[in-house]
């Protein structure tokens, strides 16, 4: 039996103006994979991002989650179907304390009413211990421990990366978009992080699709890479066939990879 894809975009195009940022990609990304988008800068890695988001509208083609048609939903909606992302300029609150923006996280999951919050009922009590709960499962697997009543504001600048991933993990995610998660780390948090994106993978089962600018890390996680360059696919494969493709060293040739 074939397994069916957990994400399908299908002819994605996306035109600003006189510009077209994404030119008819078309891709899937099974259950349990990390799959990463590569490009040179303007190849059009995060507008698929925003795609996938629903922060952009599509100009034409369609995308599918878990074998719905999510093309047109609103952005608000985007959580609560399994989907979360991170950015590659950190989104957080940064005079709230770790363990404060964490359960923020767990926002998309909250049932009660306003009434029920006013009176602090035991269901809702009994909740927002489920929910604690849940946040502290994620302190724990990505060793957050030391920081949790931490305000953001004075946290080393790889941490804050950590922190946004384990909001991210706090929804909890089917599918997981992280958007350069190396970006801006030294050597060692890169390998820290290569660490635990595949613990995420493994030890959670969730599906990652990455946009990521450092080969060594993409190499090292990725079960699929997709090129990009001008909007178009270039090559489609495992890491070392994408890196290998004459396509891509053109399109790379006497340029960094960008996010």
């Amino acid at each position: 039996m074939s397994v069916q894809p957990l994400l399908v975009a299908d002819r994605l195009s996306v035109r600003f103006g006189g510009i077209t940022a994404v030119d008819g990609v078309s891709f899937s990304v099974l259950p349990g994979e990390i799959f990463t988008i590569v490009g040179p800068n303007g190849a059009g890695k995060t507008t698929i991002f925003n795609l996938i988001s629903r922060l952009y509208e599509p100009t034409s083609g369609r995308l599918f989650f878990n074998g719905r048609d999510i093309t047109r939903i609103p952005p608000h909606r985007v959580a609560t179907l399994g989907i979360a992302r991170t950015f590659q300029n950190i989104e957080l609150f940064e005079h709230a304390t770790v363990l404060q923006n964490l359960l923020v996280g767990r926002h998309v999951h909250k049932r009660s009413n306003l009434f029920a919050e006013l009176l602090f009922l035991p269901s809702v009590r009994h909740a927002e211990r489920q929910h604690r709960l849940r946040v502290e499962e994620v302190i724990d697997l990505l060793d957050l421990q030391h920081y949790r009543d931490q305000l953001v504001a004075s946290l080393p600048y790889g941490v804050r990366k950590l922190v946004e991933l384990a909001r991210a993990l706090c929804t909890e995610p089917r599918l997981l978009l992280l958007d350069e998660p190396a970006s801006g780390l030294n050597v060692e948090e890169t390998e820290d992080m290569a660490f635990w994106i595949e613990d995420i993978q493994k030890e959670l089962g969730i599906t990652i699709i990455m946009v990521e600018h450092d080969m060594s890390l993409v190499s090292q996680v990725s079960s699929r890479v997709l090129a990009l360059a001008d909007g178009r696919v270039l090559a489609l494969g495992n890491a070392r066939e994408v890196q290998a493709n004459p396509a891509v060293v053109q399109a790379y040739l006497g340029s960094d990879v960008d996010g």
